[in-house]
């Protein structure tokens, strides 16, 4: 029992190392509402719970238990992790982005927000739609699925083979690509919404410079937009949802 003891609970650190690295970034996991104590409390759970399907894959990658080994194996894990959980919160990224571009084109920048997932201020539109994306993750169970492509990693990046920094960031500005595609699909409407009012705007006022038609018409842009939010809001986190499992089920 001594002699398997001590490489058994490297094996089940070096478990923690890859999932407690992932969910330090993951969408959800890592909101600044979260106290960082729940948060390390969540990772323990999560790596006791998937210790009896990857011990076995893990304890070889040790070696013969020689600081050099554990260390570099902790790095790599570590690594792996923080990747996987970057890749998994690129599109929520996208989406604040985007969230933030459809806050301007509406007109309602000005209405500060709650600090929630980041440690930055949002518009007030933007903290919404980056709440209810987080929640309709964990609702529509999302979150399981990316427990999953935790589990999957260890086939397609075992443990032991140290960390590739080039592939790595070769995966990050591909999945970076993509995230950014998708946002642009899911906030189209908005952009183009702007430029229409915008150039309206802009062709009225030059037909009537008497009038401050830019200060008279906001109140009318602002309706505008939310009217086309309540029209598009559904198509919009159904898009999100579908798109988010086709996502994390790709890590």
């Amino acid at each position: 029992m001594s002699a398997i003891a001590p490489q058994t609970i490297l094996a089940v650190f070096a478990i923690f190392c890859r999932v407690g690295g992932c969910l330090l970034v993951a969408p959800g996991f890592s909101a600044s509402q979260v106290p960082p104590r729940v948060r390390l409390f969540i990772a323990i759970g999560a790596s006791l719970a998937l210790t009896p399907m990857l011990i076995d894959q893990v304890r070889p990658s040790l070696g013969d238990g020689s600081g050099v080994s554990v260390l570099s194996t902790i790095f790599a894990e570590l690594a792996t992790g923080f990747l996987i959980g970057v890749v998994a919160r690129l599109l929520f990224w996208a989406v604040q982005l985007i969230a933030v571009q459809m806050t301007h084109a509406v007109g309602l920048s000005a209405l500060p927000g709650t600090v929630m997932e980041d440690h930055d201020q949002l518009p007030a539109l933007a903290t919404l739609i980056s709440i209810a994306a987080t929640a309709l993750m964990f609702a529509t169970g999302l979150h399981v699925v990316l427990l999953r492509g935790l589990v999957d990693s260890y086939q397609t990046i075992p443990p032991g083979h140290g960390f590739a920094a080039q592939p790595a960031l070769v995966d990050i500005a591909d999945h970076a690509g993509a995230a950014f595609l998708v946002a642009l699909r899911i906030g189209s409407p908005f952009i183009v919404y702007s430029i229409v009012v915008n150039f309206a705007i802009g062709v009225t006022n030059k037909l009537t410079p008497q009038i401050p038609v830019f200060f008279i018409a906001t109140p009318f842009v602002m309706l505008g937009g939310l009217f086309l939010l309540m029209l598009s809001v559904h198509e919009f986190f159904g898009y999100f949802v579908v798109a988010l499992d086709n996502w994390l089920a790709g890590l």
